[in-house]
């Protein structure tokens, strides 16, 4: 009797570890993630799949201008350890419902300092016109806007830019709220 205990919590241990460390990966180094939405057609598809590094987040690095990222569209509020807990896909059992709480994919195009500015359809950053061979249309917005992003925040947006829910609506993304960055996409086929 003694030989099925030791065994069966050498099986329990082993998976309690495994568990802990597949956790504690996913929350702080690398991460699967799913599209959902088209606002960054035609980059990446509805319902596609992506590896996201966590390890800027974890690191508190800066994204750089064109990067693809995950965020937290909860930027009026502060984010804890707690969040990248609960948001991790293992233990989202955990997590209560949260109205209005949504991670979006989307594109860094404004760091800390930048003046944004949108005229006649064209976006700018520091003057110089963007060329963004990677958007899916020009965009139509009807009016100019400008913004200049503050310190400790960045500015995203969609790649389908009339079809986008981003930094236009949402605001600036401050830094904590930028959650990893895509590597890589999985693809297969159905």
């Amino acid at each position: 009797m003694k030989k099925v205990i030791r065994e069966a919590w050498s099986w329990i241990s082993s998976f309690a570890v495994a568990l802990a460390l597949a956790i504690v990966v996913s929350v702080f180094v690398v991460q699967p993630y799913k599209v959902e939405g088209h606002s960054m057609d035609p980059t990446l598809a509805d319902q596609e799949r992506i590896i996201v590094s966590k390890l800027p987040h974890t690191f508190s690095r800066e994204p750089d201008y064109g990067d693809i990222v995950i965020i937290d569209s909860r930027v009026d509020r502060e984010r804890t350890v707690k969040d990248d807990f609960l948001e991790n896909p293992l233990l989202q059992f955990l997590a209560s419902e949260d109205e209005g709480h949504a991670l979006y994919v989307k594109r860094v195009i404004g760091k800390p300092g930048d003046e944004l500015e949108i005229r006649q359809n064209k976006l700018y950053r520091n003057g110089q016109e963007l060329h963004e061979s990677y958007i899916k249309e020009a965009m139509y917005v009807g009016v100019n806007e400008k913004w200049v992003v503050p310190k400790d925040s960045v500015f995203v947006m969609g790649d389908n830019r009339n079809n986008s829910r981003d930094s236009r609506q949402i605001g600036y993304v401050p830094l904590d709220h930028v959650l990893g960055k895509k590597v890589f996409e999985i693809s297969w086929t159905k």
